[in-house]
């Protein structure tokens, strides 16, 4: 099905990680997702490589109308150009020692059709047989795609300069969906977060979105799921309205960077089996529901089954990971992204934010309570933003400017939203803290909930900014990294982490590494032993009931796994000390007590 010269892509990563990945590695056949959530972030990047490449900039000022779509737009394009003009040189080098176009073919997996003909031309010893396998590769060669990606949740209404609400389209993730859909780029869009329904409707405004009658869609659709019942539910409800889902892009609730999305203790192992099972049934209930939409537009539905892909991403640190789980569960590709941020040549992350990443161990790296949207987010304990939020505490001045505003929802102070993270806000819900007679150490927990929001509009696109050097006020960053950037301690070549995930070298550092299922098993046991803390004392029946349901999944998962072992790990003795590691978490499960569960 895919076509792509590599089976793995490099997902979207904070607001800046991957805002410029496409032009330091799509030429070389690598895909990367660009976040479409700050289009001050894009306009300034624009106005930077158009500086670095001699082009024209012409800035689109926040007075323009629709100047949010428009920045996405013309962002999106000069991506496009860039890189187009990046790939057309590289293909007309010639396949010598130090080229860029070596460099291609030496990246792709051993196993690639690409890559065997590769080889067959370098034995080659005729020259005209030679110089044709030469040409046959370069008309064969395809640059990584410039996907991008909206998160759903964010999807601020936003105001004319004399206070009065825009027209719903001229929302945060409305105006940035029709600046994909206004450029020149022929990938996919990534939807995280959920369904938008209002935003998912605004799909049918765009003739990209639709298949033709070949099947072809120029612009797709892709919507991130952490179970089979959110994808089938989405898919239907897009598929209604004459959108087809490309692809189903699963990513662990909890092992993945990030805001994290935990499920109610359904595993990957479980939920990639069902998908695996049921996958093609899917598809062909979506296919039906489809071509009746499609019908009902006067559009001509296609004379095949459109292709529907299934990735996956999130914790996965081994060739032999990566392997089993093309194989196995016969997902399409893969995603790989925390290692990434130790990789200059891919992804753009400051320098003492890389070395910090470099040196974290496993006790550096939490689930957190810093996101304004309330969502546990995966984050670096000692992040420089983290500082200088502790140095405001210090100094009384709890919260931080809000200067972007793309994280304001919150209503209890003000008709109109303001963030909790805010200086603002903070102000406010304190001084309402100080009324309420409470037990010393009882407020100052309720305060450091309070205190712990984090401004990640400006942390998370500050590394650009810094590298750059755009940035005008808060050196600040906010860093997103999954757990398993405990295992990976060096900053390394785009050679080493691409050769790590075909197998061809080891970089992981000299530790103990469980598998991705046991890692992905043990957060989620903390996260249900952090839940039955806060909430056990005060439970309801219902919160009992589905405290106790999250366990029961957990346990189902782990006999799941007993089934798997002999085929996920081939070593007798790693059989074994997984098989021990889930014997020993399943007792650690039966050891939580919940108590009676009301009915």
């Amino acid at each position: 099905m895919f076509q792509d010269p590599h089976s793995f892509h490099i997902p979207v990563m904070g607001l800046a990680f991957t805002i410029d990945s496409p032009l330091k590695i799509a030429r070389f056949g690598i895909s990367s997702v660009v976040s479409l959530s700050d289009d001050t972030l894009m306009e300034q990047m624009r106005r930077h490589y158009c500086g670095e490449y001699g082009l024209a900039y012409d800035p689109i000022h926040p007075s323009a109308e629709d100047y949010r779509a428009k920045r996405t737009t013309a962002y999106l394009d000069l991506l496009h150009t860039i890189t187009r003009q990046q790939f057309c040189k590289l293909k007309e080098e010639a396949f010598a020692a130090g080229t860029e176009i070596t460099r291609y073919f030496e990246l792709l997996p051993d196993t690639a059709p690409l890559t065997r003909l590769y080889r067959q031309m370098q034995q080659e010893s005729d020259g005209e047989r030679k110089e044709q396998l030469q040409q046959q590769l370069r008309l064969q060669m395809q640059p990584g795609a410039i996907d991008v990606n909206i998160m759903t949740k964010l999807d601020r209404a936003n105001f004319s300069k004399e206070g009065n609400a825009l027209p719903p389209e001229y929302s945060d993730a409305l105006a940035a969906l029709r600046g994909y859909a206004n450029s020149q780029l022929n990938s996919s869009i990534i939807f995280s977060a959920g369904l938008n329904p209002r935003l998912y409707t605004y799909l049918e405004n765009f003739p990209d979105f639709y298949p033709d009658a070949f099947g072809a869609i120029r612009k797709k659709v892709v919507l991130k799921v952490s179970d089979f019942r959110s994808a089938a539910i989405q898919g239907k409800f897009l598929a209604k309205k004459g959108i087809w889902v490309s692809e189903f892009r699963i990513e662990s609730g909890l092992n993945c960077g990030g805001h994290a999305f935990a499920t109610d203790g359904l595993l990957l192992g479980p939920i990639l089996e069902e998908f695996k099972q049921k996958r093609a049934a899917l598809a062909a209930e979506l296919q039906s529901i489809l071509d009746k939409a499609l019908e009902e537009k006067g559009l001509q539905p296609s004379a095949q089954p459109l292709e529907q892909a299934l990735t996956y991403q999130g914790g996965i640190g081994t060739a032999g990971e990566q392997a089993f789980l093309l194989e196995y569960y016969q997902v399409d590709k893969t995603g790989w992204g925390t290692p990434f941020l130790l990789v200059p040549e891919a992804t753009t992350v400051d320098e003492p934010t890389m070395e910090r990443l470099a040196r974290a161990e496993k006790k550096d790296l939490h689930l957190s309570y810093v996101s304004p949207l309330g969502v546990p987010f995966n984050t670096l304990k000692d992040s420089s933003a983290e500082q200088e939020k502790q140095a405001r505490i210090r100094q009384g001045k709890p919260g931080s400017p809000c200067i972007k505003k793309h994280l304001v929802f919150n209503t209890e102070f003000s008709e109109e939203p303001i963030c909790t993270a805010s200086h603002e806000y903070q102000k406010l819900k304190l001084q309402e803290l100080d009324k309420l007679e409470m037990e010393p150490a009882a407020h100052r927990e309720a305060a450091e909930k309070i205190t712990a929001k984090e401004c990640l509009c400006v942390g998370l696109a500050n590394s650009a900014l810094i590298i750059n050097k755009i940035v005008k006020k808060s050196k600040a960053v906010s860093i997103c990294p999954g757990p398993n950037m405990a295992y990976f301690s060096r900053i390394f070549s785009l050679e080493e982490i691409v050769g790590h995930i075909y197998g061809r070298r080891n970089i992981l550092s000299n530790v103990y590494r469980p598998s991705l299922f046991i890692n992905e098993l043990v957060l989620y046991i903390e996260y249900l032993e952090k839940q039955m803390t806060d909430s056990l004392k005060e439970a309801s029946a219902r919160q009992l009931k589905s405290l106790q349901t999250f366990k029961d999944n957990l346990l189902a998962g782990i006999e799941y796994y007993k089934t798997i072992v002999p085929s996920f790990s081939k070593e007798e003795e790693n059989s074994r000390r997984m098989l021990q590691e889930l014997s020993v978490l399943r007792e650690r499960i039966y050891s939580l007590q919940l108590g009676l569960i009301c009915v």
